[in-house]
């Protein structure tokens, strides 16, 4: 099976994009299909046996183009469509004189009177005419094709309903010219051209408004470099990135950016990661510790190993991720396009019906046309297609901002229904490594100086709390003699010709000495913590707690999901008593401990079962099944695990407070949503019943230019809604 997204040219509402999803489904070859109308593209899952051309050719027989595989194209193309809408104005304000200037009294061109020169007048508004014909040329050919694959769109209702009135316009213009005067009356040309100049209009600023929605996957596109500084016998050269090579080393100097992902071989130095992270504050980098193509090197010279170049890059991976999460459909979505498969038959039914009522009641063709054609324009439904992927896009793209890699748009959509929220404890609600806590000191010697001989000792232990101390490699590290392991007790050895003694309260008995600092230990014995006892010739000179400390700002977060009525349970292998008291320390009450990953699973399919929407958040290594098993599995991951992470959302940054982010931004978005289709369809509940003219009683009608500037209005107005989202950043 192969995957891929495709470009697509030529969609223009709802229906297209819901037809050409159906089109694609049912070819042979093609395992599934999802077609997103705001970034005009089509992820297509199918056999090996097709290839590309196979899919551009499904494409074309549906009715549009394929323009090849989706990229984020950041060059500035000639684009010339601004000058034709300048030029097409300035011709649907001449036409428009021409034909109704002299209802408001402006003067009237002298050869173009329509009651002297009845030919001269029909003439130049056929004439004026023909060329927004030519103009439309596109969504005719789109209407034409879709009706053709019984797929009928918005292109479709519009090619009828302007043909329609220019076909009864050119009957009364040869009977003008046949002799018969009053069909002058009845010329609708220019209903025909500014129907065609409101959609174009609003097309034009419905593609400006898209192009906003992938402002942030571009600016991820270009944070990366194009050239690098390459190491070589001769010294330094500068390459493009399409020169550079796996193994390559590479050189960076304070200021300039990482070129490619890679590992530091030389050199250390603090990272600006905010662009992939969403936070300001650098990250330390040392020999082999990676650094991410993209972020800023502040202070020190590196060099590092090319490792992941061009679509293996981090950067690359998440573009990818966000392209195709904004390529999946949330099920809300599934609501607009169910109705937007029933609808344009209905409305095209519904003007027909409108057609022959008004010709038996009023025996008036031209009534009849008009409504007719009014019905067909003005139920374009752009605004009920626009209004879910519009909000889904411009969330992804916040998202992404803030470090919160969304691997699709269904989980948004379930983000906003949670109601518990599960935490992993090691690796997740604590950084998984044992740190330094507290010391207790009683000695002559510096905090730093105690520290200091106890990485030198542990420097060469092998020993799991040993970590927590050769992590404070910052200090200088002295000579040992004499290093000895002390089985279930601790080490021993000498730096200067004094004996360190560093372990459990074991040692008192060892050294036969006294512990006189048992109520100390206690202390750090009920905040869970592990012991290490420093004595130098027999002489204590310091405790230290050591343990697996909490991560920072962990408090304010259960604060914060507590206050927005969420449900919190932390899960973890460890014992009852150490989980307890982390539990404790940051308000989490629910606990549940000495859990198997098989055990953690079930839990959240219990919860699930009870009908509980369930967030499980974990650090994706031991937590993959309950990652898996809940309604959304939230990881915290380095950039650089991201193509083989399980879980549906990746924390860029490791930072917990972002899934308060993440619960806001989905709630707001389909917030949003929802005021989206409302809109949508309830424009259309009240614009239909106005142009079929069940109003006019009241005086209340709409002709064919007011029902596509309606139209597009109302497509303005779901954009514009949808980009408020924005400001979430």
């Amino acid at each position: 099976m192969k995957k891929i997204i495709l470009k697509i040219e030529g969609m223009s509402c709802s229906a297209c994009s819901n037809g050409l999803e159906k089109y694609l489904n049912k070819q042979d070859g093609i395992i599934s299909c999802s077609v997103n109308l705001v970034s005009a593209s089509a992820r297509i899952e199918y056999e090996d046996k097709l290839k590309i051309e196979d899919l551009n050719r499904f494409v074309s027989e549906a009715g549009f183009k394929s323009l090849g595989e989706y990229n984020i194209n950041l060059e500035n193309k000639k684009d010339n469509s601004k000058i034709y809408l300048y030029v097409y104005a300035f011709l649907a304000i001449l036409l428009m004189y021409v034909s109704m200037g002299h209802m408001i009294k402006l003067p009237v061109i002298p050869f173009l009177d329509m009651e002297e020169y009845p030919i001269n007048y029909a003439l130049s508004l056929l004439i004026l005419t023909i060329p927004f014909l030519i103009y439309g040329f596109d969504i005719f050919k789109s209407g034409y094709k879709n009706l053709i694959h019984k797929t009928p769109n918005m292109d479709t209702l519009v090619t009828i309903g302007v043909f329609s009135n220019f076909l009864y316009s050119l009957y009364n213009f040869i009977m003008i010219l046949l002799g018969n005067i009053s069909h002058v009356h009845s010329l609708y040309f220019e209903s025909s051209a500014i129907i065609i100049f409101f959609i174009k209009l609003g097309r034009f600023v419905d593609r400006k408004s898209k192009e906003k929605t992938n402002d942030a996957i571009k600016e991820l596109v270009q944070i990366t470099p194009q050239t690098a500084l390459l190491k070589t016998k001769n010294g330094e050269k500068e390459v493009t990135i399409d020169e550079v090579k796996k193994g390559d080393i590479l050189i960076s100097k304070p200021g300039m950016k990482i070129a490619v992902d890679g590992i530091i071989t030389k050199g250390s130095t603090h990272t600006d990661e905010a662009f992939i992270t969403g936070e300001s504050i650098p990250y330390k980098r040392k020999i082999n510790d990676r650094v991410i193509a993209g972020s800023i090197n502040i202070d020190g010279y590196i060099e590092y190993k090319a490792e992941k170049i061009g679509k293996n890059s981090t950067i690359s991976e998440i573009v990818r991720l966000v392209v195709e999460a904004t390529n999946t459909k949330a099920p809300i979505s599934l609501l607009a396009d169910k109705v937007c498969g029933y609808f344009v038959p209905t409305i095209i039914l519904i003007a027909i019906f409108s057609l022959i009522i008004n010709l038996i009641l009023n025996n008036q063709l031209e009534i009849a046309i008009s409504s007719f054609v009014s019905v067909l324009v003005v139920s374009c439904p752009c605004a009920l297609g626009l209004a879910t992927p519009l909000a889904i896009i411009i969330s992804e793209g916040v998202c992404a901002k803030k470090g919160i890699l969304v691997k699709n748009s269904e989980v948004l959509e379930n983000s906003s229904k949670i109601d518990t929220i599960v935490f992993d404890k090691t690796g997740t609600l604590t950084y998984g490594e044992l740190k330094i806590s507290e010391i207790y000191n009683y000695s002559k010697y510096s905090k730093n100086e105690i520290i200091q001989i106890v990485s030198s000792l542990e420097n060469n232990s092998s020993h799991p709390i040993a970590n927590a101390f050769k992590m404070e490699n910052k200090l200088e590290i002295k000579d040992v003699v004499e290093f000895e392991n002390l089985s279930g007790i601790g080490i021993k050895g000498k730096i200067k010709n004094k004996e360190y003694y560093i372990g459990n309260n074991k040692l008192f008995n060892k050294l036969n000495i006294k512990n006189e600092h048992i109520e100390d230990e206690e202390k750090l014995i009920n905040d869970a913590n592990s012991i290490v006892y420093v004595i130098e010739n027999n002489k204590v000179l310091a405790l230290i707690g050591v343990r697996d400390i909490v991560r920072k700002n962990i408090k304010q977060l259960i604060n914060s999901l507590e206050k927005m009525n969420k449900e919190i349970i932390m899960l973890t292998g460890d014992n009852e008593k150490s989980a307890k008291i982390i539990a404790s320390s940051i308000g989490i009450k629910n606990v549940m401990a000495e859990l198997l990953p098989a055990k953690k699973q079930e839990i959240i399919k219990n919860l699930i079962n009870e009908g509980k929407k369930v967030m499980m958040v974990g650090d994706g290594i031991n937590d993959a099944a309950s990652l898996a098993t809940s309604t959304v599995g939230v990881s915290i991951s380095s950039g650089t695990d991201i193509a083989s992470n399980s879980s549906n959302v990746i924390l860029m940054n490791d930072n917990l407070e972002r899934i308060v982010d993440l619960l806001n931004i989905s709630h707001k978005t389909f917030i949003n949503i929802k005021e989206n289709l409302f809109w949508a369809f309830f424009y259309n509940i009240l614009m239909i019943p106005v142009a079929l003219g069940l109003y006019k009683n009241i005086g209340i009608s709409l002709n064919p230019m007011l029902a596509s500037l309606s139209m597009t209005l109302s497509s303005i107005c779901v954009l514009l809604n949808a980009l408020r989202l924005r400001k979430l950043n």
